[in-house]
């Protein structure tokens, strides 16, 4: 019974309408479907929701109560109150133990970033005091230890001190505050507006060339501490700094994770003993270069210290927001790595709220740029830390350490410090990565070297723009020219192949088949139609010395052309006339809703025809050149 309903449905099908224009006693060919017309504002609405709230944000507060509301939104705005119901003992452990680790590491580690913005060493270590507190409690990774980096600091004190000699600290210090502030603005107005998608034109191969050659700048830039030279340049690139180094000379001379806490604790190790001897044996006087005093106490306040108006307004605001996004990046890179690793989400827009946030509060407690460091998070990430309280643990010993021993480190040696930041920051050279970024895309590879070249030999910001810039020039080749390819038929399939991937894919007699791999815009739509015409041309060219089939049949195979506008649709027309001179009918196999959308408010069909325009390049074929069909 069902089998022979199943019959009459077929011969209904075959009998259809739509199937009149088709050769008589061919199987049914399905016409491609043209979706219901949608309203303007629906449209315009469901663009934007896919724009900016793809993830659907805010599907958790449907149809709850308004109390229920209310702990949705503060759970949203602070993680800690959703994941620390759960919390207990048996995790506070781990989190105990990684916060105690990244504390030894992150101390001498401040110090020497502190150097690197040309700040005393107390403002780093402020900023790993109230910075990580305002993360564990808004951010939304478990993994990230946040406080300064090497990049972002070395970013920071050289675009700061092109505006404002180092020496003047008064004035330094409140630029360096009110860039601190405009970054935390910039990240938590990316966040809030939902625009993440904008650090994603810093492509990882950029990433990798930029923190390639700042790894190289900051260890060439700890010279003059390890090897004691009293002038060194100002400059960040390679020439300069050898040729401080060269003509100052004489002034001075893989991993087992349980054994992860070993380097963790190296340097303070090295820092304890170093400071030590240098306190005993009173080498400070006999040449010897120290760190000197830091200051004892917990951060003041700086809110009135950051330029409100004034000509360093938009100084700070310039600075502020290429630290800012510099910072984002690496933070977000971090997060999205551990958690892939441990499997839990990670909300972007939450985490550029969350370091924005603390930011600007850290702009206002003397606090400068913070964002999540390579190194401290793998650490915190091998000595088992469970969520964001291990950033709480390592805050506290921060916070202890200014209350009580920082005049402890008066006698540490700078060549240690110098030692420490080299070792922490040989871990951005990843040559593998520059290896598989060579063997996967050349042209992401000259961007990855243009970032490197740019920050070794001219300076980090021109390092930066170049890697920006590279990026964008990708885009815009991608975009401008698309890739076009020539199909085949595939041996006993109706699959129809890119002939280049597929040598024994077959041409089929009379007919020359081409996909579009991209949308049809302005930007490429000259192009696209004259790559065709090439295509052909070419072709026919190889038909006539061959003497085969002449060509009548041109199908463009639409299925990756995502959209089209009228620049595009008007390329199509031109193709379609030029076509029809040659004497050639143009056909389009699979245009997707928005492409058929266009297409038919254009009366795009009515010109070449319904009956032009197929479901897949089977089906034209199959039309136009049956008996060229195997069995």
């Amino acid at each position: 019974m069902s089998g022979r309903v199943t019959d009459d449905i077929e011969i209904d099908v075959i009998r259809s309408p739509s199937s009149r224009h088709h050769v008589e006693n061919l199987p049914y060919v399905h016409k491609v479907g043209l979706p219901p017309k949608q309203k303007l504002l629906k449209e315009f609405t469901s663009t934007l929701k896919e724009i900016f709230f793809h993830d659907e944000p805010l599907r958790h507060f449907k149809d709850q109560p308004k109390s229920r509301k209310l702990v949705l939104g503060l759970q949203a705005l602070f993680p800690i109150l959703e994941w620390g119901r759960d919390y207990n003992l048996s995790k506070f452990k781990g989190d105990l133990i990684s916060g105690l680790t990244i504390a030894s590491l992150a101390i001498p580690q401040d110090i020497g970033y502190a150097k690197l913005a040309n700040l005393d060493p107390q403002y780093a270590l402020y900023s790993s005091f109230v910075t990580p507190l305002v993360y564990a409690f808004m951010g939304s990774s478990r993994d990230i230890a946040i406080g300064p980096v090497a990049v972002v600091s070395l970013l920071l004190g050289t675009l700061l001190q092109k505006e404002i000699n180092p020496s003047n600290k008064v004035e330094y210090e409140r630029l360096a505050f009110t860039a601190t502030f405009f970054a935390g603005i910039t990240q938590a107005t990316l966040g809030v507006l939902r625009l993440g998608f904008l650090i994603d034109f810093l492509s990882h191969a950029a990433i990798v060339g930029f923190m390639a050659g700042a790894a190289i700048t900051i260890g060439l830039q700890q010279l003059k501490g390890f090897l004691g030279i009293k002038t060194f340049t100002k400059k960040t690139d390679i020439v300069s700094v050898m040729r401080s180094v060269w003509t100052t000379v004489h002034h001075g001379g893989k991993k087992h994770r349980k054994w992860f806490w070993v380097p963790a604790i190296a340097p303070l190790i090295s820092v304890i003993i170093a400071t030590f001897f240098v306190f005993i044996t009173h080498a400070d006087k006999h040449g010897v270069a120290i760190v000197n005093h830091i200051k004892k106490g917990v951060n003041p306040a700086s809110a009135n210290q950051i330029f409100f108006t004034g000509g360093y307004l938009l100084k700070g605001f310039k600075i502020g927001v290429v630290a800012g996004l510099i910072a984002l990046t690496e933070s977000t890179a971090i997060g999205r790595t551990f958690a892939a690793i441990k499997d839990y989400e990670l909300d972007g827009n939450k985490e550029m709220v969350a370091l924005g946030t603390m930011n600007v509060i850290g702009s206002m407690t003397s606090c400068y740029v913070s964002t999540g460091s390579f190194s401290r998070s793998a650490v915190n990430f091998m000595a088992g830390c469970n969520t964001a309280v291990s950033n709480i643990v390592m805050s506290c010993v921060i916070l202890l350490t200014l209350l009580v021993l920082t005049p402890l480190f008066k006698y540490t040696p700078n060549a240690v410090i110098s030692a420490i930041i080299i070792s922490a920051v040989v871990g951005l050279i990843d040559i593998q990565a520059m290896i598989l970024i060579w063997k996967i895309d050349k042209l992401d590879f000259i961007a990855c070297m243009g970032a490197f070249f740019g920050v070794v030999f001219v300076s980090v910001e021109i390092g930066l723009l170049i890697a920006v810039g590279i990026s964008f020039a990708k885009i815009l080749l991608q975009v401008t020219r698309p890739r076009t390819a020539l199909l085949g038929k595939l041996p006993r399939t109706s699959v129809y192949r890119n002939i280049n991937q597929y040598p024994d894919a077959t041409k089929v007699p009379g007919i020359l088949i081409l996909r579009v791999d991209s949308a049809i815009y302005f930007s490429n739509s000259n192009y696209v139609k004259e790559r065709i015409l090439r295509w052909l041309t070419d072709e026919e060219e190889q038909v006539k010395a061959n003497k085969q089939t002449k060509i009548q049949y041109l199908i463009v195979e639409m299925s990756p052309v995502s959209d089209i506008d009228t620049s595009g649709l008007h390329a199509l027309e031109e193709l379609y006339r030029t076509l029809q001179k040659r004497e050639i009918q143009l056909v389009l196999a699979n245009p997707g809703q928005a492409v058929i959308d266009k297409l038919y408010a254009s009366g795009f069909p009515n010109l070449i025809g319904e009956d032009k325009i197929f479901l897949t390049v089977a089906d034209a074929v199959l039309t136009y050149a049956p008996k060229t069909e195997e069995p």
